[in-house]
């Protein structure tokens, strides 16, 4: 009893730490694009966007509700396998961190959590409708991200194509502000919620509980590790979403950050967990490419495609590993 009591206390721990790496490697899709367009100063943007991203997270708990209970079965599974999942997803963000690759934190945790799960208890244990709802996420916000950001920039190209630029820029060097805003408190909104997802599913799991329910004590502790982490800053992926991906003005990043934001709250409030980092990096694409094709470093972006496309198996081959070598040595 007391070591499973143990454990369960090494995973709120391990969760803990997760989300407060989450914080420090995703701070770029909240704040990249401010501070790559001069519009708030890198101290001033890490402020708000902590601020934001501890309000974002008490937001609701929709999203940790479809983390927790709705990919792979509670009761089926044991304390090693979320460790298992959490250290996966630890190893491969600093890795990513350290590279300089904006990765998807959500890919890792979720692909790691489903690794462990089978190495766990067999494929049985995977809730097929819920990842093909989470995979379908995924996959379609990106897209979604895409076209809505090329579209948003060609309507305010066109309300403002006939005012000067200097005009232009001064009006949306207020508004970016608040469109960066927006994009820190939809990033707290949606990625903190899948830390509060894994902490319930272990809480449900040790105790055996008969619902799933967030603790309000999980969403603080959630809400303040992502909120010290984003302090920490990113700065290695900062400059790969900010300024090697497209060249940004103010319009320009309240575009983007507009359109992500949107998407990621929308998705936020039906449950579904996003990529933040897949939805900010699309929309920049996609407010890139309305000026002209050319206009975005499509090499960088192809770079960034296939650490999304490597992080799923990656992690999950890496969570099944690390479960199944800890369940030997017990």
């Amino acid at each position: 009893m007391h070591d499973s009591f143990f454990l369960l206390v090494c995973v709120i721990v391990l969760a803990t730490v997760f989300d407060f790496i989450n914080g420090f490697h995703d701070t770029a899709n909240a704040i990249a694009t401010s501070v790559s367009t001069r519009v708030l100063s890198p101290r001033a943007a890490i402020v708000m966007a902590t601020i934001l991203n501890f309000a974002g997270a008490l937001s609701g708990t929709a999203v940790a509700k479809t983390v927790g209970s709705g990919l792979v079965s509670a009761d089926c599974i044991n304390q090693f396998t979320v460790a298992a999942a959490l250290l996966s997803a630890i190893i491969w963000d600093l890795l990513t961190w350290y590279i300089g690759l904006p990765t998807s934190s959500s890919h890792a945790i979720l692909s790691s959590l489903v690794g462990a799960a089978v190495a766990t208890a067999g494929p049985g244990v995977i809730i097929q409708k819920g990842v093909y709802k989470i995979l379908g996420g995924l996959v379609l916000s990106p897209i979604a991200g895409l076209v809505l950001g090329y579209l948003l920039m060609l309507l305010l190209m066109k309300v403002f194509g006939h005012f000067s630029p200097h005009f232009v820029t001064k009006v949306f060097n207020r508004s970016q502000i608040v469109s960066a805003a927006y994009m820190a408190f939809s990033h707290g909104s949606n990625d903190a919620q899948k830390t509060m997802g894994i902490i319930t599913m272990a809480l449900v799991s040790y105790y055996h509980l008969p619902d799933f329910h967030v603790p309000y004590w999980v969403m603080i502790l959630c809400a303040t590790a992502m909120g010290f982490g984003t302090a920490f800053g990113g700065w290695r992926i900062i400059k790969t979403l900010g300024v090697r991906l497209v060249n940004l003005r103010p319009i320009h990043g309240f575009a983007a950050e507009t359109a992500a934001a949107s998407i990621i709250e929308l998705a936020t409030r039906i449950g579904l967990p996003l990529s933040t980092t897949h939805v900010i990096s699309s929309t920049i694409m996609g407010v890139g490419s309305s000026k002209r094709l050319s206009a975005v470093r499509w090499g960088v972006g192809a770079h960034i495609l296939l650490a999304w496309v490597v992080t799923l198996p990656a992690c999950g081959l890496l969570a099944w590993a690390i479960c199944k070598l800890a369940l030997l040595l017990v």
